[in-house]
C-alpha cells in the first residue's frame, strides 16, 4: 500500500452473506439508544474528558513557557506529560470527532477533529488512513495501511511479503512502534497526501488538492513555532535539550498510543482476508470486523475511560458513528448477537494478555512461510 501509486480499486463485500446478522444488530443497537432516549454523540462524561485531555497536553507547556516550571527535571516531567496528553487527545478527543460521532453538529466536528493537527498530526490524511482504508479494509494487505507498514522490516500480516529480519521484530518492533508520532511530524502527513491524490482519496476531504497541501504546510509551521522556537526564546532550554524532550514526548505518545491499536487487530485469532480476482471478500462487511478485531481488558473502567473506549474495538469498528462513551453498554448487544448468530466475538481479558497476545503474533510473523523456505514466495505475498 505504501508504494501505491495508482487510484485505488473498491473491495466489495457479499451483500449475500451475514445480512441478517448486520440488520439484526443494528436494529437493536437502535434501539436502545432509542428505549434510553439519549443521543450516540457526546455526553457530559466526553465533554469532561475532552477538557481533560486537552489540558493535559497544554498546562505543562504554559507552566514552562510562562516561567512557573524552571527546573530541568520538572521540566523534563512536564514534557512526558504532554506525551501522555498527546496520546490522550488522540484517543479520547479528535478520534471520535473525526469519525463524526462526538456531536451532530459537523462544525463541531470538524473543529474537535483538528485538535490533531495541534499536536503534530494532521486530520484529513489521518482520516484517509483511518476512516477509509483501515475501517473499511480492516486487516486487508494492501488496503489497510495499519497491517501494511512502509518499514518493510515490520511484517503485520501473513500476506505480507517475509524477510529474514523479522525473526526479531518481536523484539525491536516495540521501539518502531514509539515512532509513531515523530512520524507525523516530519514525513509522513507529507508522504501520504501526495499518494492519496495519486489514489483518489483526498476527494473524501471535500477540499481541493491545493487548500489540503497549503493547510498541512501552515500546520506544520505554526506547530514547529510553538513547540520549538517559543521555548528555546521564553526559557532557559538549550536547543539540545529541547530536541532530546520533544523526542521524549513523541516516543512516549507513539508507543501508547500503538500498544492501544496494535493488539486489536495483530493477534493470533484475528482473520487477514483476501480478496478474490473480482476485488470481491465472500463475506458481509459486519461478520469482516468480528474477525478481524479483538477486544480487551472489558472489566477496566479506568482504561476504557483513559483511551478513548478503544478496548471496545469491535463496537468501534461496527458502528464508528457512536461516540465512544456509550460501547461499554452497546457490547452486551453485540456480544449477544454475535453470539446468537454463532459468529467470533474476540476479547483478551486484560491489557497485557492482549499485548502478549500481539507479541506472540509478531513472533508468528516472524517465521518463514513454507513456501518461502523452500526458496519461492507465495502469490500473496
Amino acid at each position: 500500500m505504501e508504494n501505491q501509486t495508482q487510484a485505488l480499486k473498491p473491495i466489495k463485500f457479499s451483500k449475500k452473506i451475514g445480512g441478517d446478522f448486520n440488520s439484526t444488530l443494528k436494529k437493536r443497537v437502535r434501539a436502545y439508544f432509542k428505549d434510553n432516549n439519549i443521543s450516540k454523540h457526546a455526553n457530559t462524561n466526553m465533554k469532561i474528558k475532552t477538557v481533560f485531555m486537552t489540558l493535559l497536553y497544554f498546562t505543562p507547556y504554559v507552566l514552562m513557557v510562562t516561567g512557573v516550571v524552571t527546573n530541568i527535571w520538572l521540566v523534563t516531567l512536564c514534557w512526558a506529560i504532554m506525551g501522555f496528553g498527546v496520546a490522550g487527545i488522540g484517543l479520547s478527543v479528535m478520534h471520535d470527532a473525526n469519525h463524526g460521532a462526538y456531536s451532530k453538529n459537523e462544525r463541531v466536528n470538524y473543529f474537535v477533529g483538528r485538535i490533531v493537527n495541534l499536536v503534530g498530526g494532521y486530520a484529513p490524511t489521518w482520516k484517509i488512513q483511518h476512516n477509509v482504508l483501515h475501517h473499511s479494509y480492516t486487516n486487508v494487505h494492501g488496503y489497510d495501511e495499519d497491517v501494511s507498514p512502509a518499514l518493510s522490516i515490520l511484517r503485520f500480516s501473513p500476506r505480507d511479503k517475509y524477510i529474514p529480519i523479522h525473526r526479531f521484530q518481536f523484539i525491536y518492533a516495540w521501539f518502531f512502534y514509539s515512532l509513531m508520532t515523530i512520524m507525523w511530524i516530519t514525513t509522513k502527513d507529507f508522504q501520504q497526501l501526495f499518494r492519496y491524490k495519486k489514489m483518489g482519496l483526498t476527494k473524501t476531504e471535500n477540499m481541493n488538492f491545493g487548500k489540503l497541501f497549503m493547510e498541512l504546510l501552515v500546520t506544520k509551521v505554526l506547530y514547529y513555532v510553538y513547540v520549538m522556537a517559543i521555548p528555546l526564546i521564553f526559557t532557559s532550554i538549550l536547543w539540545w535539550q529541547l530536541a532530546l524532550l520533544v523526542l521524549l514526548m513523541h516516543l512516549i505518545a507513539g508507543f501508547t498510543l500503538a500498544a492501544i491499536f496494535q493488539p486489536a487487530h495483530v493477534i493470533p485469532e484475528t482473520e487477514f482476508p483476501l480478496p478474490d480476482k473480482d476485488l470481491t471478500i465472500d463475506n458481509n462487511w459486519a461478520i469482516h470486523q468480528l474477525e478481524t478485531t479483538s477486544n480487551f481488558a472489558p472489566k477496566s473502567t479506568v482504561l476504557y475511560w483513559l483511551i478513548g473506549g478503544l478496548n471496545y474495538q469491535v463496537e468501534h469498528h461496527l458502528f464508528p458513528n457512536i461516540c465512544h462513551v456509550h460501547y461499554k453498554k452497546i457490547s452486551k448487544i453485540v456480544k449477544a448477537t454475535a453470539e446468537e448468530f454463532n459468529l467470533p466475538y474476540h476479547s483478551e481479558p486484560t491489557f497485557f494478555s492482549a499485548l502478549r497476545s500481539h507479541g506472540k503474533m509478531l513472533r508468528k510473523l516472524g517465521v518463514a512461510p513454507k513456501s518461502q523456505k523452500s526458496g519461492t514466495i507465495p502469490a500473496t505475498a
